[in-house]
């Protein structure tokens, strides 16, 4: 186990900090930074964080320097169905349905989905079984030939937008199994130079050509402020919206049978 000065030293380099960079950041001596990278000085749970607040690193990454410095971890990681986060588990439900009719999912560090609202649902009725066991992985079910891939048009740019994504993501937190997805699905291939980008002015859409539509999506992305569970700090929301007159029309015309109720629901009324 590496000492938490190696550790601090090591997130200091991926930031691409100097020592001196850092205690200005962190209101302290260049020494003492120094000190604590080299051994010499013990730092306090408190100056742990202090300086891995100032490295922006993950809640995850901070216990581990945490337990490197002797010190019990200060992050709870707890299931998103957890009753202690049912507050954050119930913001994420209300978004992703108040987004309906277009498709959004919520999906964890490693690209697992742990919830969507009721638009996407139509777009699974093709992909392969296998694909949609838990934990259903959103770049999995976006690139491969057994899941959404078939559909996307623009298969090649919308590659690029997972492979730019995620060697972001690598470089802020590394994680081996994220790097594994990214060397089976994103490494740089011939297909990649053989198809055409779409050209674009403002954002690279992902185009869908689905049940004889094409559909026109982009997407914004939503995470939790300042949070103080691991699970939470590791949740984001993506949010698809329409690029275009002709995919909004097709979301607003399956809008109707997304509120209808359950079939249960109308037996009452609608007799038996």
């Amino acid at each position: 186990m590496r000492t938490v000065g190696e550790l601090i030293r090591q997130w200091r380099h991926r930031r691409r900090l100097s020592q001196l960079d850092l205690a200005l950041a962190a209101d302290v001596s260049a020494r003492h930074v120094s000190l604590i990278e080299t051994g010499k000085s013990n730092p306090s749970a408190d100056m742990v964080l202090r300086l891995a607040d100032q490295l922006d690193v993950p809640l995850r990454d901070r216990n581990r320097l945490l337990l490197a410095a002797g010190f019990a971890p200060r992050y709870a990681e707890r299931p998103l169905d957890d009753d202690a986060l049912s507050a954050a588990r119930d913001a994420v439900e209300r978004v992703l349905r108040a987004h309906e009719p277009y498709p959004a999912v919520a999906f964890d560090r490693r690209w697992d989905i742990v919830m969507t609202n009721r638009a996407l649902e139509p777009f699974f009725a093709d992909v392969d079984p296998d694909l949609l066991k838990p934990p259903m992985n959103l770049v999995r079910l976006g690139l491969d030939p057994r899941g959404f891939a078939p559909l996307v048009v623009n298969l090649a740019d919308v590659r690029a937008v997972f492979r730019s994504r995620i060697r972001r993501q690598l470089a802020v937190a590394p994680d081996g199994e994220l790097t594994a997805l990214y060397e089976e699905l994103l490494e740089s291939n011939s297909e990649d130079t053989s198809r055409q980008s779409t050209e674009t002015d403002v954002v690279i859409p992902m185009i869908l050509r689905f049940d004889g539509r094409e559909l026109r999506l982009f997407s914004t992305i939503t995470t939790f402020g300042t949070p103080m569970d691991i699970t939470l700090d590791e949740v984001a929301i993506e949010l698809y919206y329409p690029a275009d007159a002709e995919s909004a029309s097709y979301f607003e015309e399956s809008k109707a049978a997304l509120e209808q109720p359950p079939a249960a629901d109308r037996r009452g009324t609608d007799g038996p």
